[in-house]
């Protein structure tokens, strides 16, 4: 039996590590643009080339982690897919349930990583997403993002896990979260742990046409995101909310907060990934809420001090060590 199922993406990531000082790089932060020189052969620092997808990089986090850990999603036939297959060979992910379509090639982002941040080119490939779950025997299911395409993976997902009584993690996309249809409603009332980001829980509350500009830091705001999500249906809400830590509103009907691990910034990209992996391992370990938060903290802290999504994904012994001298680090009720 699998521990947790991962349903969603496996694309390719390239990364272009742009020096600071590089003379064809500017930033506008006034406007929040990244200036390119036009029509130049621009040097790079290095570049980095791995597997990625929100569904993807949270197996490989859930594996490190110790968990037996599966992906459920569709690739191509290229040399790139098996580049997707040889990696989570490697790093102990099951990977027979990946369909291989011969008629659409792999999926790519290439981001650019400058000055501390990313900005991401994403591509991703149509595909029908003909998942079969019949035969999968599974304890928890983390469905995340899909491209074009994903109502009926969604509700094939949602079906399966309430006709075999099995929990659901939910970490939605863009496209989800900007359709917000009836399906995504119910996949969210549905949902036994809901990961979403503060700029998510806005959308999904009052949406983007709205214009609804919600302060930063601000706990206030943070409760009513929470008290909002959870009126939903979602039996857990965890709320990632950058530089001010984490936030939850459990079962219980207690919120909590834990701030953040101060590290080195290199890159951003695969943060959340890192973050709901150590929470739901520490799920998996029947471990607190309060405990989970530490363990997606940590891991989320390891992998922003990385370039790309998984390579600062920690491996089990690396999380117990760190978390020996984290325990004393007070997780905050909110009333």
């Amino acid at each position: 039996m699998l521990d947790i199922l991962c349903v969603g993406d496996a694309v390719i990531d390239i990364f272009l590590k742009i020096e600071k000082d590089n003379p064809h790089f500017d930033l506008d932060k006034e406007k929040n643009k990244l200036l390119i020189s036009f029509g130049e052969k621009i040097n790079v620092e290095k570049y980095i080339l791995d597997v990625g997808g929100n569904a993807a990089n949270t197996a490989v986090g859930l594996a490190r982690l110790g968990l037996n850990t599966g992906l459920l999603a569709e690739i191509g036939t290229d040399e790139f897919s098996q580049k997707i297959i040889n990696k989570f060979r490697e790093e102990k992910v099951g990977s027979d349930l990946i369909i291989r379509s011969e008629t659409e090639k792999t999926s790519f982002s290439v981001g650019i990583n400058y000055n501390g941040e990313r900005t991401l080119f994403v591509e991703h490939v149509t595909r029908d997403h003909n998942f079969n779950l019949e035969n999968i025997n599974t304890k928890l299911i983390y469905l995340t993002s899909l491209g074009k395409n994903w109502e009926k993976a969604y509700s094939e997902t949602l079906s399966f896990a309430r006709k075999n009584n099995i929990k659901l993690a939910f970490n939605p996309g863009t496209l989800q979260i900007e359709n917000r249809n009836k399906l995504v409603t119910e996949v969210i009332e549905n949902t036994d742990y809901l990961f979403i980001n503060k700029e998510e829980a806005e959308l999904i509350l009052y949406g983007k046409e709205l214009g609804v500009n919600l302060h930063d830091g601000n706990e206030n705001i943070i409760k009513k995101l929470l008290f909002g999500i959870k009126s939903l249906g979602a039996k857990n809400v965890i709320i990632t909310d950058t530089k001010n830590g984490s936030f939850i509103y459990g079962e219980n009907n207690r919120m909590y907060k834990f701030g953040i691990i101060s590290v080195e910034v290199v890159e951003k990209t695969g943060a959340g990934d890192g973050y709901a992996a150590g929470f739901l391992a520490a799920i998996n370990n029947n471990l607190s809420m309060q405990e989970a938060m530490l363990w997606g903290t940590v891991n989320s802290s390891s992998v922003i001090t990385q370039i790309g999504a998984q390579k600062g994904l920690m491996f089990k012994k690396e999380m117990e060590e760190k978390l020996k001298n984290l325990y004393n680090r007070k997780i905050e009720e909110l009333t």
